[in-house]
């Protein structure tokens, strides 16, 4: 009995161990491969044509068929030199990644929608179409990680089957998913033919960012070296100070058509302070612009806008604006959000320090940034649309314009453009009766502690005024934003157990939204000397708005404080 029992068990576990290594359908395709790419740098196939033999069209295996951000092509990259031995320099590595995220790149149109993760935004997916995908892709990284790639039907399978050989949980995740109970393992005993997730993960993406494409077709034609030398005109925005306008001269490299130094300068409408920088950038595929700058003094706070930035921004098509963001913290927590144009010779408007005109008010002083403003303005060239009066120009440079705006009891709410002849600002300023509802930003956010081996990642938090709409209900898409407001900032506790009391051990909150985590280690002054994570409500209290009981205005975001991050995964030296 036995020794039945044993042959039994025998038999089972190697008909589980066949069936594991039968159900991953992620076995490269044996159909003919669609059209490669070939490479033609020297470089490229003599440090990599060893392993990616060239055929006789000129194509790499695997290299051929993918395309990838500059930051894709450099963890690539990186992936060889640690796993396959491969050697370079930092000069030849720099040249590799600067030929692949060129010729092997996305378009601009491919790229821009997922921008946000070289950026290092945080951003809520809604492009994930099913839990099943979610489960297989997204469940270690954002989606925004694959989708920053192209491939052809049988290099999305070899991807997979890469995961596997190195992530061992990846193979768990490909072949059960991920639902909102945990592990699917009962559907595929109650379906035996249906879809694993790895396969619907690989349908999506091989449909969704395939290697060929009209918009990549359609750039490799018109891709040219980035003109980009001269002045430009920026405006920023930095969380918790607001407003910034100024200039970037940017000045080619004479030795290299696609690199380039800057030289910044911006002024905060807040408080006049200014920010002067310097730095230097590549741009790869004629359009991704990374780079690096710092300020003209030391950083002396995790904070400081002195600090050492790196700049990822999308040039457009026609090298006319740019738009991005200029990041810096350890975990990349404290961030510009940019856009440049170049300047004209026809009057240009960029920004206004008034977000908002209240119905009824009178008298409210706007100052108008722009560029080539005219000698001569009147009242009436300037406009807000029905309902908002100009009184009267106070002032006005080639720079700035400043005027006092009536705003009528009846003028309609809504987001404003601000117009001076043809010179157009879209959407610059709010008209609103009143504020409904203020929205801590971001609704949820993750800090981490820190110590002297571990850097502290930081929360910068704000407190945006909101109208509700025509519906009458709040956080609905009719609602008009209305911008930043004073505040009061305070930390409640989240009650998640009895006798909760992270709040007194998690961090500090500033008067400016800046949330500070404390240090890592055992806490002496806790129960079982604990650590000092743990999750809290930040809570922002209007300093001058009320509801309808006369109460003053309140928003919350929850925050979870969490041990360090021990890890970096990240792609710095692209922007170098």
């Amino acid at each position: 009995m036995k020794l039945l029992l044993v042959s039994i068990l025998a038999f089972n576990l190697f008909a589980q161990g066949q069936k594991r290594q039968a159900a991953p359908s992620a076995e490269p395709s044996k159909s003919t491969p669609e059209e490669g790419i070939p490479v033609t740098s020297p470089l490229v196939i003599s440090k990599c044509g060893g392993c990616h033999t060239k055929d006789e069209k000129g194509n790499l295996l695997r290299i051929s068929w993918e395309r990838a951000t500059p930051e894709g092509w450099e963890e690539a990259l990186k992936r060889m030199v640690r796993l396959r031995g491969v050697s370079l320099s930092p000069e030849e590595a720099r040249e590799i990644v600067k030929y692949l995220a060129t010729y092997h790149g996305l378009a601009p149109d491919e790229a821009k929608p997922v921008m946000y993760y070289a950026e290092h935004r945080i951003q809520d997916e809604t492009n994930i179409p099913n839990d099943n995908v979610r489960g297989a892709c997204a469940n270690c990284h954002a989606l925004a990680r694959p989708l920053s790639w192209r491939r052809s039907p049988e290099d999305w399978r070899y991807l997979a089957n890469l995961h596997i050989a190195l992530y061992p949980q990846a193979d768990e995740a490909f072949r059960l998913g991920i639902s909102a109970g945990g592990f699917d393992e009962e559907r595929h005993h109650l379906e035996p033919g249906a879809p694993l997730p790895v396969d619907e993960a690989l349908a999506f993406l091989s449909k969704t960012a395939p290697l060929n494409t009209p918009e990549w077709a359609a750039w490799r034609a018109r891709m040219r070296a980035p003109k980009l030398s001269g002045q430009w005109i920026v405006s920023a925005y930095l969380p918790g100070r607001g407003q910034f306008f100024g200039d970037m001269e940017i000045t080619p490299n004479s030795s290299a058509d696609s690199e380039f130094t800057t030289s910044v300068k911006l002024t905060s409408v807040k408080d006049g302070s200014t920010i002067t920088r310097t730095g230097h950038s590549l741009v790869y595929a004629g359009y991704a612009w990374r780079g690096r700058s710092k300020g003209a003094a030391p950083a002396k706070a995790p904070d400081d806008v002195s600090s050492d930035m790196r700049e990822v921004m999308w040039i457009s098509p026609d090298q006319t604006t740019a738009e991005g963001r200029w990041f810096w913290g350890e975990y990349q927590e404290f961030g510009f959000d940019v856009k440049l144009r170049r300047p004209s010779a026809d009057p240009t408007l960029i920004g206004t320090d008034c977000s908002l005109l209240k119905t009824g008010s009178q008298g409210t002083r706007v100052r108008l940034m722009g560029e080539s403003l005219p000698g001569k303005i009147a009242p009436a060239d300037l406009d807000f649309g029905t309902g908002v009066t100009v009184r009267r120009i106070v002032s006005h440079t080639p720079n700035m314009i400043v005027a006092e705006v009536d705003t009528a009891a009846d003028a309609v709410p809504g987001k404003r453009d601000i117009a001076l002849g043809r010179a157009v600002l879209p959407s610059a300023i709010a008209v609103y009766d009143r504020i409904d509802y203020i929205k801590v930003t971001p609704d949820s956010a993750l800090a981490h502690l820190g110590s002297e081996r571990h850097p502290k990642g930081y929360q910068q938090f704000e407190a945006v005024a909101y109208q509700r709409g025509a519906d009458g209900k709040p956080h609905t898409a009719d609602d008009v934003e209305l911008g930043p407001i004073d505040v009061n900032w305070s930390v409640e506790e989240f009650y998640s157990v009895y006798g909760d009391d992270d709040k007194e051990f998690v961090g500090s909150l500033s008067s400016t939204g800046l949330f500070t985590p404390s240090s890592d280690g055992p806490n002496p002054q806790r129960k079982f000397s604990r650590n000092n994570y743990g999750d809290v409500w930040v809570v922002a209290t209007a300093k001058n708005e009320k509801d309808k009981e006369g109460r003053s205005l309140t928003g919350k975001s929850y925050l979870v404080v969490t041990v360090p991050t021990y890890i970096k995964w990240d792609q710095p030296e692209v922007g170098q």
